[in-house]
């Protein structure tokens, strides 16, 4: 792997760690450079948390969920006994995918040539290898990730050596713990091509200063940019952005109990780095799933979160009607993703001065700077 500093000069590494008041974007390379995307899945993606489904996706003993990390295709289980796995989903034998989609299994069975896996990962069969010297089928096991759940989201780890995700997150705790995460399950989910780099994405999320252009008709009215605003994190990975509300909310469409006055009008959006992304007001939670693929594109699913009462008296009408509200404005969204992803490409681009108002992104900056520097 290239070196960061063979991708991206000195010079211009020093404009994005200084102080924000001083702090510079990331250069156009950080984004449009496959060799930079290849440093980021082997020192980030690699290494770090990533948010990959609900618990209430593998609610019940036998169910299974597969998802494809950047490097590596796992299978999220639930087994017999009632306890959460993360494991390789690719056969021990010749590399097949042992399943696809979601489901609920005994066993996990490959198509291939029918080697059967516990929902643990064990190997419980290996169809004709008697003539196989020394093949020992109980020595045999798919391997395993870190796996730790958080209000209700389960992230998993490719190193196994990784310092706990939890004790970490423990200021963005503090900061969320009113909404009970926990306790939503998906409503409805929206999903989208995103034909740029991840990062851009990421950045949006995160900071309300585009709401004067953006979202000028949308979020801007209810909740100005200027009145937005972003604690320290203490140099961990997360980043918290509070955009206070100026509309009053009636206590019959709160559905978290515990909120505070100024939470009920408020709206927060938070993330976890590096692409775990959630926000919420008095209404419903929402979580934004990324899936990097490569550094040109990725896939979106935008999930509404709700209680389970709530979402269970949904009819499908109002399912379609919650998922086309958040549809509206990601698609503002989608015009402000696709337009710096034509403009890094510019020979005349190059870095840009960050707004006090965007601290989440120099956080994610510290964050991305440092891990790709190890």
């Amino acid at each position: 792997m290239a070196d960061l500093i063979d991708l991206i000069d000195q010079t211009e590494l020093d404009r994005v760690t200084g102080p924000l008041t001083r702090a510079w974007t990331l250069p156009p390379r950080a984004y449009t450079d496959p060799r930079v995307f290849e440093a980021e899945v082997e020192q980030i993606f690699d290494k770090e948390w990533i948010c990959v489904a609900r618990v209430e996706q593998v609610s019940l003993p036998g169910d299974f969920l597969c998802v494809d990390l950047i490097s590596q295709p796992i299978v999220i289980t639930r087994d017999r006994s009632g306890e959460l796995h993360a494991i390789s989903r690719v056969c021990l034998h010749r590399g097949m995918p042992l399943a696809e989609g979601a489901g609920n299994a005994s066993v996990l069975t490959c198509p291939y040539h029918k080697w059967v896996y516990e929902l643990d990962g064990r190997l419980r069969g290996a169809p004709m290898m008697e003539g196989a010297e020394e093949f020992d089928e109980s020595s045999c096991r798919l391997p395993r990730l870190g796996l730790e759940v958080w209000q209700g989201f389960i992230f998993v780890n490719l190193d196994r050596n990784a310092a706990p995700l939890k004790p970490r997150l423990s200021g963005l705790e503090k900061l969320v713990a009113n909404y009970g995460f926990g306790d939503l399950v998906i409503a409805e989910s929206v999903e989208f091509d995103s034909p740029w780099n991840w990062k851009i994405l990421v950045e949006n999320f995160l900071e309300a200063y585009h709401h004067i252009g953006t979202h000028k008709e949308t979020f801007e009215p209810v909740y100005p940019a200027r009145d937005s605003s972003v604690p320290d994190n203490d140099g961990e990975p997360w980043a918290f952005l509070w955009m206070p509300g100026n509309e009053e909310v009636s206590d019959d469409g709160v559905i978290f109990p515990d909120l505070t006055e100024e939470e009920k009008t408020g709206l927060f959006a938070a993330g976890v780095f590096p692409t775990f992304l959630f926000a919420a007001t008095a209404h419903n939670g929402i979580w934004y799933q990324l899936e990097p693929e490569a550094h040109d594109r990725m896939n979106l699913k935008i999930h509404i979160l709700l209680p389970p009462a709530v979402a269970e008296s949904l009819s499908e009408d109002e399912r379609k009607g919650i998922g086309d509200m958040v549809s509206v404005i990601h698609v503002e969204d989608i015009a402000v993703n696709v337009g710096p992803w034509r403009g890094l490409h510019g020979a005349l681009t190059a870095q840009g001065r960050l707004s006090t108002y965007e601290k989440a992104i120099w956080q994610l900056n510290q964050y991305w700077t440092e891990r790709l520097s190890r």
